[in-house]
């Protein structure tokens, strides 16, 4: 995230286009969390699936989502710098109610399962390395991640938690200490082959809901609205259009080298299961936890779990806020309540309320003895399907004028938001109709 002390932008900055890069890099912050966070414990079991089910038969998938990806959240991104609202604001504001409350049901439905399953996934996670109880560990999870969203500025641990997904990259030492035939995987990646299976539209739904994720939507661009808030020199873009070039550059660096981080993981985690798990476990996919860490034995032996674990842990406690942050933010700005995590519970009780709701609502699916890796598994599938009508708003508001008013998205940018809003839309039209003819 920013440094909240960085240095106010003024007008002469936007004159002024080659600063140092050093400096400017140190400005990343929405794009770049959105990033980690979309490879949450859900992305690493969707991805550790589809690799140890299919190969490197979806390797082409983190090549193709790339793009599309980037381009749906810098329209986030924009959106809330342009308007200095976030995007339940902005509906309220100019959509019926109907569609606003339709929306918000949507993301808060899908990111109470999510975190759930996140949660889950934690907890099994920490039972691999420290035996004991899982549900009583993912209460501690839950728990603790919302004691710290509360009482904790999430900039301020975050600076911390990013060090434990630093695990995340032993899939890609894996990748190079295992047999992979590299011209397999360079043909699977550029030369897909699809199927009409139901089992492969699935796991492609899951593949897009995990990565181009409706939580993230509305995350980035409140963030990028926190971000103006604690800066007095800065404003929303309608209000100080002198301000854009400079932001929309930060933006659309910020945005891809986040969404490029995310999507290099995932490849990798595909890459090294399918390397190592696809043939141990003849296609059938995986089951538990444990099958998942197996990936990383080839480099790590019996540290293994440990790496799992904290991979699985790291993620988790970035990307929890994450989830319950969104549907706090969502539904605060739906019935105009203050909505900040800069501010004291006191001061916004009733956001922070709906974030404590989210969590325990979440926590409690624990409890239906769901399998944590399927749990993980579903809840992409059900961000695919939820994506779609998100995204068909996002992009009509991104051109709607009384929104953006002067700052409509590059030609590029929207083409490509539409094609992910479509692509989307054929992913989850496709696994609908395969489940009819299963």
């Amino acid at each position: 995230m920013p440094d909240r002390t960085r240095k106010p932008k003024t007008a002469g900055d936007v004159s002024t286009p080659h600063r140092s890069v050093p400096s400017f890099l140190l400005r990343l912050g929405p794009g770049l969390i959105t990033g980690a966070a979309d490879d949450d414990p859900s992305g690493i079991a969707t991805y550790s699936q589809v690799g140890a089910q299919f190969g490197m038969g979806m390797l082409w998938t983190m090549l193709f989502s790339f793009p599309l990806m980037a381009a749906i959240q810098e329209i986030c991104a924009r959106l809330g710098r342009i308007t200095g609202a976030g995007l339940a604001a902005n509906l309220r504001k100019y959509y019926p109610k109907p569609v606003l409350y339709g929306v918000v049901f949507l993301l808060s439905a899908a990111n109470i399962f999510n975190l759930g399953a996140d949660v889950t996934a934690m907890g099994a996670a920490a039972q691999l390395v420290f035996h004991g109880n899982l549900n009583a560990y993912a209460v501690f999870f839950g728990v603790a991640s919302l004691l710290l969203q509360i009482y904790v500025p999430y900039r301020k641990y975050v600076h911390y938690l990013k060090w434990l997904t630093l695990a995340l990259f032993a899939y890609v030492a894996t990748a190079f200490v295992v047999h992979v035939p590299w011209m397999e995987a360079i043909h699977a990646t550029i030369a897909p082959k699809l199927s009409w299976k139901l089992d492969y539209w699935m796991a492609l739904v899951a593949v897009l809901g995990t990565t181009i994720s409706p939580y993230l939507f509305f995350w980035q661009t409140s963030e990028e609205v926190e971000d103006e808030r604690l800066n007095r020199k800065e404003s929303a873009l309608k209000k100080k259009p002198s301000q854009a070039f400079d932001e929309f550059r930060r933006i659309a660096i910020d945005t891809r080298v986040g969404m490029a981080f995310s999507n290099l993981v995932a490849f990798f985690i595909i890459l090294t299961t399918a390397a190592t798990l696809h043939v141990a476990y003849q296609g059938q996919g995986i089951q538990t936890a444990a099958d998942a860490a197996k990936a990383l034995q080839p480099l790590a032996g019996k540290l293994a779990f440990l790496l799992f674990a904290m991979g699985i842990i790291g993620t988790g406690m970035l990307a929890v806020p994450v989830l319950a942050g969104s549907t706090a933010y969502a539904v605060a700005d739906a019935f105009r309540w203050r909505a900040s995590l800069e501010s004291r519970p006191r001061r916004a009780p009733k956001f922070y309320m709906v974030m404590a709701a989210a969590t325990v609502v979440g926590l409690s699916l624990n409890f239906l003895g769901m399998n944590p890796i399927r749990a993980l598994f579903l809840s992409a599938v059900i961000n695919g399907v939820v994506a779609v009508p998100l995204m068909v708003i996002l992009m009509l508001m991104s051109a709607n004028p009384k929104i953006t008013g002067e700052f409509k998205p590059p030609a590029y940018v929207t083409v490509i938001g539409w094609i992910a809003t479509g692509v989307m839309f054929l992913a989850s039209l496709g696994f609908i109709v395969s489940s009819f003819h299963k």
